[in-house]
């Protein structure tokens, strides 16, 4: 199943762009009545006055996931280098500010000249321009959001492969780069949960301490969970070598507004073994915006003693009728994820975000302190 960007993907983006603007728009009024407000692309520097402290980077800072972990960060002052492929990529993202600006007016973000948005064009597969990218970053924030560059067959196994070369290099390129602090990794809820219960017992409880059984996400050809699982284990290892401060993030299917047809190859990649997971309690969902929260938040708590990984959802489909309606909004059949279910049989599993949920409860004033 292939997916090809079209006129209205580009449209949502645009209009989450533009929720972007009026949202930091709003933080500045906040903040001075006074000024004048306005959303910059700035390139190719950020500028020297904001504070280092409030500098960090974004991968993948055009995906679904990525212009949602921006917003959550222009919103509490950051400036924000995005991190793109290519120049095609910054060209879009200055398109993108345009049509915003377009219809909701040049706005400055005052004279802090926090909310800046920097874009620059690095690889991910090239350690040296990645390192020159974080430079000056305190912190960076690895979306990992990856498509079929082509458009034709969706997740692959090469592309789990993609995703571990990635995650390695990001995590170098942090080790070689003195001003970065903390890296915080998003994973998959899928990196946790797969794993074969019939050879052994394991807990009924799923949570940080969990992990997916490679050789079960072979078997099974579930590519995007073990390229997620490949990848998260990659990055501890290089981080556990060079000294670099990690969190990882895995959450559950991200959800939003329109979330299929902004992020269709990761949703379907997700699904695969819906109706395993939806026996056995494990299909979860997060909203798009609530896992930026809690990226932000995980990103603060670092600078004391939060890190690890930490598992992140909303919602737990456990009704049929619930099934039911994510089928719907992403095109399947409720059968492809619910099954045909006879009599109520529970559930052998459990969820838990428990370490995710206390560290918000005790950072999450701390965080909206500096929107």
């Amino acid at each position: 199943m292939g997916f090809i960007p079209t006129e209205e993907s580009r449209r949502q983006e645009i209009e989450e762009f533009k929720r972007m603007v009026v949202a930091c728009a709003g933080l500045s009024r906040r903040k001075d009545e006074e000024e004048q407000l306005g959303f910059h692309l700035r390139s190719p520097e950020i500028d020297d006055d904001v504070g280092e402290e409030k500098i960090v980077c974004v991968t993948s800072g055009v995906s679904f996931l990525g212009l949602a972990v921006v917003n959550r960060l222009l919103v509490r002052g950051y400036a924000v280098r995005i991190l793109v492929d290519n120049q095609e990529d910054v060209e879009k993202l200055r398109e993108m500010e345009e049509a915003a600006a377009g219809e909701e007016g040049r706005r400055r973000l005052g004279s802090n000249n926090n909310g800046v948005v920097e874009a620059v064009v690095a690889s991910l597969f090239q350690v040296e321009t990645l390192a020159e990218a974080f430079n000056g970053c305190r912190g960076v924030f690895h979306t990992a959001a990856f498509a079929d560059p082509a458009g034709l067959s969706g997740y692959t196994k090469s592309m789990g492969e993609i995703e571990v070369k990635a995650a390695e290099n990001v995590v170098e390129a942090c080790s070689r780069t003195s001003s970065v602090r903390s890296c915080v990794l998003t994973s998959s809820l899928l990196a946790c949960i797969w794993r074969d219960s019939t050879l052994q017992d394991y807990p009924c409880v799923i949570n940080h301490e969990s992990w997916s059984e490679e050789t079960f996400c072979r078997d099974k050809r579930l590519w995007y969970a073990l390229g997620k699982l490949r990848a998260e284990k990659a990055a501890w290892r290089i981080a556990k070598e060079k000294g670099v401060k990690l969190a990882t993030i895995c959450p559950g299917l991200i959800t939003g507004p329109e979330f299929f047809d902004r992020n269709p190859t990761s949703t379907v990649a997700y699904l695969k073994g819906a109706q395993e997971m939806f026996a056995d309690g494990l299909l979860a969902t997060v909203d798009v915006m609530k896992l930026a929260e809690a990226q932000a938040c995980v990103f603060e708590g670092m600078k004391k003693t939060a890190g690890g990984r930490y598992i992140c959802y909303d919602n737990v489909i456990e009704s049929e009728e619930t099934a039911e309606k994510l089928a719907e909004e992403v095109g399947m059949s409720a059968e492809r994820i619910c099954g045909n279910r006879g009599a109520y049989i529970p559930a052998p599993f459990q969820l838990s975000n428990r370490k995710l949920s206390n560290l918000m409860s005790r950072t999450l004033r701390s965080c909206y302190n500096q929107r």
